[in-house]
C-alpha cells in the first residue's frame, strides 16, 4: 500500500518525508499500458515520471496547500511534456507524451533538455479561487549557473526549492515497474510558516524580513548539513526495496527522530483521476458549435480520451447539440452535461 511518512528530528531545525508509492503507481502503468492508444513507457521515461510523481507528493505534502500541485518538465527532447498532479488529499495522476526514439541509456537531458531548452514547472491552482485570481506558477531551467545539464531530476527540484523557499532542501528520488519513492529533508523556516507562493504568515514588511532571515541561513546550517549527508547517502535500491523504519533508522540511528503517525489507504497517497464527462463537455464548449460541428460531419462523433485514466468519452450529434442549447430552451427531460 502506498504511503507517506513525517518525521522531525528533536531540538533542530529539519524536519523530512519519505513516500512508497507501490499500488499508486503501478495503477498509473497499468493504465497506461492497458492503453490501447498508447505505448507503455520506455524505461528511462517510465523511472523519470515515477521520480515526479515521488517528488510531487513530497512536496504537496510539505506546503499544506488547499489545492492542485501540479509538477511539469518540459523541452525540447524526446518527451515532450511530463505531468504529475497532486491533489491536497494526496490523489494523484501523473502523464509523458513521448515523440520519436529514445537513445541508448538516456538520461535527464537526453529525455528533455538536448539542447538546454529544458524547463521545471510547479504551478499551485487553488481549490477555491477569488474573482480574478490565477494560479501561482514558478519556472526553473534544467540546467545550473554554469550552464551545464542538469541529470538529476532531484537536483533540478532541490533548486526551485531554494529559490522559492530560501530553504535549503535534500531530495533523494527513485522509481522502476514497482515502487516510485522519495526521501525529502528539509531545513525549517527561522519564523512563521511557507510555501512554494514565497508567503510567510504575514504579509507585507514581516514577509520581507522573513525571507532575509532564511536566506542568511542557507548552507550554513550545521544541524541541517549534517542531516542532509545522511540522507545523500542513500542509495537507490535502498530507498526502493527497503521498508520505511529500516530506511529511517540506518540513516539517522544516532539522531532523535520524532515520528507522525503515517498517511495511507484512505487519507494516503492515491490514484484518482479528476477527468469527467462534463468537464469534457465544457471543453467541447470551448471549441465552439461551429469547430464541435464540423468534427461531427468528419468523424460521426466527437472522442476525447483522458491521458491521465485512459478513460474515452464520446459526444455524438445529439449530445453536443444539447451543449450548446441554452438550460431555458431545452426540451423537457432534456439531459445536458453541465
Amino acid at each position: 500500500m502506498s504511503e507517506l511518512h513525517k518525521f522531525l528530528f528533536d531540538g533542530l531545525p529539519v524536519r523530512g518525508m519519505v513516500v512508497r508509492l507501490t499500488d499508486a503507481w503501478q495503477e498509473i502503468l497499468r493504465r497506461r499500458h492497458s492503453n490501447p492508444n498508447a505505448e507503455a513507457y520506455p524505461e528511462p521515461v517510465r523511472d523519470m515520471l515515477g521520480e515526479m510523481v515521488a517528488a510531487a507528493a513530497l512536496m504537496q505534502s510539505s506546503i499544506r496547500f488547499d489545492g492542485a500541485l501540479v509538477l511539469q518538465v518540459f523541452g525540447d527532447g524526446p518527451v515532450k511534456v511530463a505531468v504529475v498532479e497532486v491533489q491536497h488529499d494526496l490523489s494523484l495522476r501523473a502523464t509523458a507524451k513521448v515523440v520519436g526514439d529514445l537513445p541508448p541509456g538516456a538520461q535527464l537531458s537526453d529525455l528533455v533538455n538536448a539542447n538546454n531548452q529544458g524547463r521545471c514547472a510547479i504551478t499551485l491552482d487553488p481549490k477555491a479561487k477569488f474573482p480574478g485570481q490565477q494560479p501561482y506558477q514558478g519556472v526553473v531551467p534544467m540546467f545550473d549557473d554554469r550552464g551545464e545539464k542538469i541529470e538529476r531530476l532531484s537536483e533540478v527540484l532541490e533548486h526551485y526549492m531554494l529559490q522559492s523557499e530560501q530553504l535549503d532542501t535534500t531530495l533523494v528520488l527513485a522509481a522502476d515497474d514497482r515502487v516510485a519513492a522519495g526521501l525529502l529533508i528539509q531545513r525549517l523556516p527561522v519564523q512563521g510558516e511557507r510555501n512554494l507562493e514565497g508567503q510567510g504568515k504575514t504579509p507585507g514588511l514581516d514577509g520581507v524580513v522573513i525571507n532575509q532571515a532564511n536566506e542568511d541561513e542557507i548552507g550554513l546550517n550545521e544541524h541541517y548539513n549534517r542531516i542532509s549527508l545522511l540522507a545523500a547517502s542513500l542509495q537507490r535500491e535502498e530507498l526502493l526495496t527497503l521498508d520505511v523504519d529500516t530506511i529511517l533508522r540506518r540513516l539517522f540511528w544516532e539522531e532523535q527522530v520524532l515520528r507522525l503517525a503515517p498517511q495511507d489507504a484512505d487519507i494516503g497517497p492515491r490514484f484518482a483521476c479528476t477527468c469527467s464527462r462534463a468537464r469534457v463537455g465544457n471543453m467541447i464548449r470551448s471549441l465552439g458549435s461551429e469547430e464541435a460541428e464540423s468534427i461531427i460531419a468528419e468523424r460521426g462523433d466527437i472522442e476525447v480520451g483522458c491521458d491521465f485514466c485512459g478513460q474515452y468519452y464520446w459526444f455524438d450529434a445529439i449530445d453536443a447539440a444539447q451543449l450548446f442549447t441554452d438550460a431555458g430552451d431545452q426540451a423537457p427531460g432534456s439531459s445536458a452535461v453541465q
